[in-house]
């Protein structure tokens, strides 16, 4: 049984669900709204993805690989990360970028370096088995 808490600050737990375009588009339009009324923008505690595809390959094994290689090794640059992993620098980089473009990495940018950071503490993936009932078709 899991129950919900209420994120706070200190809470650095990415929530990972596959939800079709319509769901994506109503957490977007609500924190547009928020944005709009002057409220702060709450952290990114949920990442939509619009398939189950996009699902399996944010969590890869080398995606997750590299993530907490990030996350544990602290590395100075996307050279020592792929050196640390054992990869082609540019697979990583590749890797990397659709990572941040997912927000679930960051880069600092200290002179001609690029040093991979993790957002977050640890990913929660939340997969839905059966359509919920306002959607299902009777």
């Amino acid at each position: 049984m899991t129950t919900e808490s209420t994120p706070t600050d200190d809470d650095r737990t990415l929530t990972v669900r596959v939800d079709d375009t319509e769901g994506i588009r109503a957490d977007a339009l609500e924190a547009i709204e928020g944005a709009t009324a002057g409220e702060d923008p709450e952290p990114m505690r949920t990442l939509g993805l619009g398939s189950d595809a996009e699902l399996a390959r944010l969590m890869s094994e080398t995606n997750l690989e590299l993530l907490r290689s990030i996350a544990t090794d602290e590395p100075e640059s996307i050279r020592a990360l792929a050196r640390r992993v054992d990869r082609d620098y540019r697979e990583v980089h590749r890797n990397l970028e659709e990572l941040e473009q997912l927000s679930v990495i960051e880069f600092d940018d200290t002179g001609y370096r690029k040093r991979p950071r993790v957002r977050y503490d640890a990913l929660e993936v939340q997969i839905q088995l059966r359509e919920p009932a306002d959607h299902a078709d009777d």
